[in-house]
């Protein structure tokens, strides 16, 4: 381990005291304040509103409860790191699944297990999903509580389908029928075929992810001590993504890029999070009329969807404030939470028996068919796989480098990938 690295990490483990479980009050009967580090409220677009929404609602049926946001970067946790070393109080963090190992091992995340009562807990996640309540464990603990999360969704353009003569309503179910589709499109219309947010400037690796395991790969054993995005199940799936690049299908473009072009409708197809849902319809408003397809697979294989986005984390170490954050994070994973964020935002609601209750989402489901395939995937939810150590951010960026390059940059797939896994593995604990 870096020296820098080891002291940054020791430093923050210090400040969050003690990981000693204490039993938690049954209420917060006095006034109390805690942080909320929030990166919902640090993107305009993506949720903030609705963020404030939710905790201004909480704190008017909470009057001794004040909750302070506090906006950080989900691509980069040295906000978090620095208050922590500053002795600042970051007592419930919206955590993105990457970064959970880290904020366990280093920032002291709270398994819920240790603080709330085993009645009080199971009562609060009865008709929650399995697969989502499984994306926060963590070593067989509840680290995290699944918060805002959604599957790879195939966003298209209904209306250059038609002008390609393809039919809208069987959009592509498998990777060559979008490499056709795209193709098509592309030679008779003159719009760009296909993008995704799965490699390139601001890519997470939760889709790489997703996309490996489709094809029964893994980017990382099951026991998180050895990396496998090197190994021929790995290298096939990015070698398809490899060929649509060659062929002209997948187009290389950055978040922006895509986003530009999928409004301006010059972009037929787009694999992204769901979360990008309201941004996109609001975008192909009055222009031509967007759909939404799952995840495409390989061949015959089912496809395994990861998640995206975030779970909620207890920090602090004090009795009253984790009773104070455990109650916003009952709130905020309510029905009515999780209607807010499904239908304000566009992530998956973990309650899934509110979609059908016309009391929270039927009606909104309803008026909204786009976030069918998104539903249609849960059933398949694989946990977006956390790296392990202090070293996670760079491992993951040797892998994305990697792949890019294997796409994108000409380099032969299994060598670079291969190069890349074990220089990566080097950085592993």
């Amino acid at each position: 381990m870096h020296r820098k690295a080891f002291l940054a990490g020791a430093f923050a483990l210090l400040a969050a005291g003690p990981a000693i479980a204490q039993a938690i009050p049954a209420t917060v009967d006095q006034p109390v304040t805690i942080t909320f580090y929030n990166y919902n409220l640090a993107s305009a677009g993506i949720g903030a509103e609705a963020t404030k929404k939710l905790v201004a609602e909480f704190m008017a049926a909470n009057p001794n409860i004040t909750v302070e946001g506090v906006p950080y970067s989900s691509a980069d946790a040295s906000r978090i790191q620095a208050d922590l070393a500053a002795g600042l109080p970051v007592d419930l963090v919206q955590t993105v699944f990457s970064d959970l190992d880290f904020a366990v091992e280093n920032f002291g995340a709270k398994a819920l297990e240790d603080l709330v009562p085993a009645d009080e807990l199971a009562a609060h996640f009865e008709g929650m999903s399995p697969n989502g309540l499984k994306l926060g464990v963590l070593n067989g603990k509840t680290y995290g509580l699944a918060y805002t999360f959604s599957t790879p969704v195939l966003f298209y353009n209904a209306d250059l389908f038609r002008a390609a003569g393809l039919d809208p309503d069987q959009p592509p179910k498998t990777w060559d029928a979008v490499k056709t589709a795209a193709l098509s499109i592309k030679e008779k219309t003159g719009a760009m075929g296909f993008t995704g947010g799965i490699i390139g400037p601001g890519a997470a690796d939760w889709l790489v992810q997703g996309v490996v395991r489709s094809n029964n790969g893994e980017v990382i054993s099951r026991d998180r001590k050895t990396l496998k995005f090197a190994e021929p199940e790995a290298v096939e799936a990015v070698q398809m993504l490899r060929d649509l690049a060659d062929a002209g299908a997948y187009e290389n473009m950055d978040f922006n890029g895509a986003l530009e072009n999928m409004a301006a409708g010059k972009l037929a197809m787009y694999l992204q999070t769901s979360a990008l849902q309201a941004g996109l319809v609001a975008g192909a408003k009055d222009k031509y009329e967007l759909r939404a397809s799952t995840m495409p697979s390989f061949g015959d294989k089912p496809t395994r969807p990861n998640n995206s986005g975030s779970a909620l984390t207890i920090h602090t170490a004090d009795p009253i404030k984790q009773r104070a954050a455990w109650e916003l994070m009952k709130f905020l994973t309510s029905k009515h939470g999780y209607t807010v964020i499904t239908s304000e935002i566009g992530y998956l609601p973990l309650r899934t028996d509110i979609v059908t209750d016309p009391q929270y989402l039927a009606g909104w489901v309803a008026e909204h068919p786009l976030v069918q395939p998104n539903l249609e995937q849960l059933s398949r939810l694989e946990p977006w796989d956390p790296m392990p150590g202090p070293n996670y951010r760079q491992i993951v960026k040797t892998m994305m480098d990697a792949v890019e390059m294997a796409v994108f940059g000409g380099a032969d797939v299994q060598p670079t990938l291969a190069d890349a896994a074990a220089n990566a593995q080097a950085l592993m604990p």
